[in-house]
């Protein structure tokens, strides 16, 4: 019997380890777009703590976010995507529930023109900071939660469009992640960093599969746990984004919590050493 079950084991070990796993992520909106390389060097890790071959590759074409997602449920082209989760996503796909960016992914800092630098200067209160309208994309999960916190938000489908329609005036502000916003300082000489507030909401982006992989969601979840059992996570966070979070001077800030409404209930919030603890309240 006991040979029964180790013949068994390894007819489903044997594979996953021998085969090599052709991996298709969606691939970047512009040649200009830096947001991939962390979590593609995360991935990239983690697949080797587990001692699979595997072959990582960005699909043919450039793939909107609502795209990507529905071609990975389709299993389709794509077979992995990084993305902020909601709980239509996790009824869709298959999370792998390990936050990418440890929870950064909700703080955020706002792009504004030149001319604006002081416009959330002396406010201080939610009802106030309803007045000003922000831009999101049409198809993210912050765009319902900005809506649900009062917002009246302006929206495009096309990522590169909303520094067009910010420097062109068509709303007030672009709420950023600390952890993307200062490569898109650069998109526009008209536009900066407000350096007053920031807003944070409880989120995560999470790694995604198709709901019939689930054993790539296994490596990959192993392979994420162990770096974070060595420390390798860790420090390769800290490595990309904490010169991030120097410049963003949290401290200085005014930082205003917005519920998220659809956040879903397995989110692991209990599980500290899953998220970036900031150093200063949270109001």
């Amino acid at each position: 019997m006991r040979l029964l079950i180790l013949l068994i084991g390894l007819t489903v070990t044997i594979p996953a380890l021998s085969a090599t796993w052709n991996i298709r992520f969606p691939r970047p909106m512009s040649d200009t777009d830096s947001r991939h390389d962390y979590p593609l060097q995360l991935l990239e890790k983690a697949l080797e703590k587990t001692g699979v071959n595997y072959h990582l590759a960005p699909t043919d074409k450039i793939l909107l976010q609502s795209k990507a997602l529905q071609q990975l449920q389709g299993n389709r082209d794509v077979s992995v995507v990084w993305s902020m989760t909601n709980e239509q996503r996790e009824q869709d796909l298959l999370p792998i529930r390990i936050p990418v960016y440890k929870g950064l992914i909700g703080l955020r800092i706002a792009l504004v023109r030149k001319a604006d630098r002081d416009v959330f200067k002396y406010v201080r209160s939610m009802k106030k900071l309803n007045l000003f309208s922000p831009l999101s994309g049409r198809d993210w999960p912050d765009t319902k939660i900005l809506q649900a916190n009062g917002f009246a938000v302006e929206t495009d489908e096309n990522y590169e469009g909303l520094f067009d329609q910010l420097a062109a005036g068509q709303a007030d502000f672009l709420p950023r992640s600390v952890v993307e916003i200062w490569a898109e300082t650069g998109k526009g000489n008209e536009l900066i960093t407000e350096p007053h507030i920031a807003l944070y909401y409880p989120t995560a982006v999470y790694f995604f599969v198709n709901k019939k992989n689930q054993t790539l969601a296994r490596l990959i979840e192993s392979g994420l746990e162990k770096l974070i059992a060595s420390g390798e996570f860790e420090q390769l966070f800290l490595d990309a984004h904490q010169q991030s979070l120097a410049k963003a001077d949290l401290a200085t800030r005014r930082i205003f919590r917005l519920d998220n409404p659809n956040l879903p209930v397995a989110t692991p919030l209990d599980r500290e050493a899953l998220w970036h603890q900031p150093t200063t309240s949270v109001e």
